[in-house]
Parts: C-alpha cells; sequence; structure tokens
C-alpha cells in the first residue's frame, strides 16, 4: 500500500475514528454511515481527486486505494462508499466537459456533494454497456425514468452519474453517462436493504424520474463505453480490491494483537505448528492480493486511454478483482479456523471477524467473478502471446 503524505494522514484521522466509532451500530441496523460520511465531507476528502483548480486536493488513484484500504480496516462498507465516490469523481474530472467541470467540482471538493452511481438494471444486474431504459429528448433537455435494483448509498447522495440509453438510440449499447443533481428529479426508494454483509452501503433499489439538462452527459452521447474503458471499469475493480484487502488486513491486524496479548499468551501457545501454519497462510493470501494491487494500479497510470482497452490490461484487471475477492475472505475464513468459536464465530466480539466474513463474503458477487473468468477466457484466446502487463 502507498504510504499517505502527512496531509492526508492528517485529514483521515478524524475520519477513521468515526467510522469505527460506528461501524458495529450500522451493520446491526443495515444503516449508512452517516457519520463517517459526514466526516469525509469535513476533511476534504471528497474532493481528493478533484483537481488543485477546482478547489480539490489533486490526489491520485494510488491516494484513493490507500484511503480505502485504511478505511475498510475499520469498516467495509464506509470505504466501498468512499471508493465509488472517488470513482464517480473520475469519470467527471476525465471525461466531463469543461462547462459541467467548472459547475460541478468545486461543490464536490468542499465537501458539499457526495456522488452515488446508478448503473444496475433489473435484468442485467451490473453489466455496464447496455441498457434498457430508453430517454427521451425535449428541447435542451433529456426525460429520464430510470429504476435501479441496488443504488449504494443512494438515499443519501447529493447527485449522481446514471447510465441510460442515449436519445433516439437504436441498439442497447448506446449508454449514455448523465449527471443529475437530486433536485433535479424526483428521487424514490422503492424498498429495503437487509443483507448478510456489506450492511451499511445501504444499497436500496431506487427510482428516478424528471428532466435534465441534454448537456450534463458525462462523455459523449451513447458512448459510455469509453467511460467504462478509461474510468469506470478499472476503478471498480481497483477500489473494491483495496476495500477488501484492508478489511482482511485489519481482521489480521486484530487477530495478531489478540494473540500477543498476556491472557492469549497464557493459554495458547504461539509456538504450535497448526497456529503459525495458518497465520502464515492468511499472511500470504493477503500479501498476494496487496502485491497484485499494487502492481495493477502501477500499470493503470502508466497506461494510455487506447490501451486500456487492450486484452492484457483487460485480463489484468480482471484477474485482480477475482483474485482480491478470493483471497481476502479465505484469509479472514484461515483466522476464524485459527481462533475458535468464540473470538472468531460469534457475533459483536472485538476480533469482528464474523462481520468481515459476512462484509467478504458479497465479493465474488459484485459484478460475479463467473461472468470475469467467461470474459478474461475469451480474451486468452486473443492474446496468443500471452503479453503480461
Amino acid at each position: 500500500m502507498k504510504a499517505l503524505n502527512p496531509a492526508l494522514a492528517e485529514r483521515l484521522a478524524p475520519v477513521l475514528e468515526t467510522v469505527e466509532a460506528h461501524a458495529a451500530e450500522n451493520d446491526e441496523k443495515a444503516a449508512f454511515p452517516q457519520q463517517g460520511l459526514a466526516a469525509m465531507r469535513a476533511s476534504g476528502l471528497l474532493g481528493l481527486l478533484v483537481p488543485a483548480e477546482y478547489g480539490g486536493l489533486g490526489g491520485t488513484v494510488p491516494d484513493l486505494l490507500a484511503l480505502s484500504q485504511l478505511i475498510a480496516r475499520h469498516d467495509m462498507s464506509a470505504a466501498m462508499v468512499y471508493a465509488m465516490h472517488g470513482q464517480q469523481v473520475a469519470a467527471l474530472v476525465h471525461h466531463a466537459s469543461r462547462e459541467l467541470r467548472e459547475r460541478v467540482l468545486p461543490g464536490i471538493a468542499r465537501g458539499d456533494v457526495y456522488l452515488g452511481s446508478v448503473t444496475t438494471e433489473a435484468g442485467k444486474g451490473g453489466h455496464l454497456l447496455s441498457s434498457e431504459t430508453g430517454t427521451r429528448r425535449e428541447g435542451n433537455h433529456i426525460e429520464l425514468d430510470r429504476m435501479a435494483p441496488i443504488v449504494t448509498g443512494g438515499a443519501y447522495a447529493d447527485a449522481y452519474l446514471i447510465t441510460a440509453l442515449a436519445p433516439e438510440a437504436t441498439s442497447e449499447g448506446q449508454v449514455s453517462l448523465v449527471y443529475a443533481e437530486r433536485d433535479q428529479l424526483d428521487v424514490q426508494a422503492l424498498g429495503g436493504w437487509d443483507p448478510m454483509g456489506m450492511r451499511g452501503t445501504h444499497s436500496v433499489p431506487m427510482r428516478f424520474t424528471g428532466s435534465i439538462p441534454y448537456d450534463q452527459v458525462v462523455g459523449d452521447h451513447g458512448d459510455f463505453r469509453r467511460v467504462t474503458i478509461n474510468v469506470f471499469a478499472p476503478l471498480a475493480h481497483l477500489g473494491w480490491s483495496a476495500c477488501w484487502l484492508g478489511t482482511a488486513a485489519g481482521a489480521l491486524s486484530r487477530t495478531v494483537h489478540l494473540l500477543r496479548s498476556p491472557q492469549e499468551r497464557r493459554r495458547r501457545d504461539l509456538k504450535g505448528e497448526l497456529l503459525l501454519t495458518r497465520l502464515a497462510r492468511a499472511r500470504q493470501r493477503i500479501e498476494t492480493v496487496q502485491a497484485m494491487l499494487s502492481h495493477t494500479a502501477g500499470v493503470y497510470g502508466t497506461l494510455s486511454e487506447e490501451q486500456r482497452g487492450s486484452a492484457p490490461w483487460q485480463l489484468l484487471v480482471n484477474s485482480l478483482k477475482v483474485t482480491a475477492s478470493e483471497h481476502c475472505l479465505a484469509a479472514v475464513e484461515e483466522l476464524i479456523e485459527l481462533v475458535g468459536l468464540r473470538h472468531g464465530y460469534l457475533r459483536n466480539q472485538p476480533l469482528a471477524l464474523e462481520r468481515a466474513l459476512r462484509d467478504l463474503r458479497s465479493a465474488s458477487l459484485n459484478y460475479g467473478n463467473d461472468r470475469l473468468h467467461l470474459a478474461n477466457g475469451s480474451l486468452s484466446l486473443l492474446d496468443q502471446e500471452t503479453t503480461l502487463v
């Protein structure tokens, strides 16, 4: 993980304190981390990726990953909320028009705007490159009626990036990404959120209806594929992986602290082969994900937009997501076996391994691993030389 510069570390400290204090309660109630979001607003970290010319911190993708990973050590839901907001900001920074950037980015930099992502549709899940929701152009506005089965933190967002078919689209692949402020639409939550894990993301079904200015498009109308390849897909897989890694690393750290406590050292043999082997396997899995995340983030920063559409890169970033989702969950399972039922399986224990396990179980389902394996199989056939980037 990239070391935080002192200025970012200072901004992050009150966020971590707040997130940690409310993580268990938010998990119990399946409540959105409102206190954590308030701390993020006050810290200026919602504007991490906003360029300095718009009042932001001018941070980098590695900064976003490092911050998300550290937040996830205390609450994976709050970290996912932050990482996904960062993904939305990056899309605006790199693909919105100058006029839209000048209108929107200063508010994000001030902490006034938390962005929600509206990309899921019933029947297609999280598949980004198609839509079944039509739009209609009326003069200088777009008429929109969009239902999404899952919108992370949507009930608390100040604005949204929404996918839908471009006006006058002739195929399901002509998708636009539009920016909409909350007061520009009628926003309705259509249900509740009571999942096994990731309970604090409050990812409820929602409906968005109304009219938004035609020029609030991010990229060109009908060309969301370009935004997806350049920003949305890679930052999703990088950001999610950082959150999963942080959750697993936090679980390991808390476990080691417990094992080294005087009480546990009196009742356990810390030189036992089974204990040491399980610790080693958990650490190995975490180190594997850390190495792959660092490598993938580094490669992303060196690629041109055209290169981000290449088979070797897509294979790498897809493999990161699958590897992180599998290894981080397996590391926590290893720790639960190590410490046993009381510390590892029961709810509301100091190690919070039970919560980490429930949260990480969602990782393979968050844009399903099976779908990514199929994509990578096809991409492997296109790369006859097995090019490693």
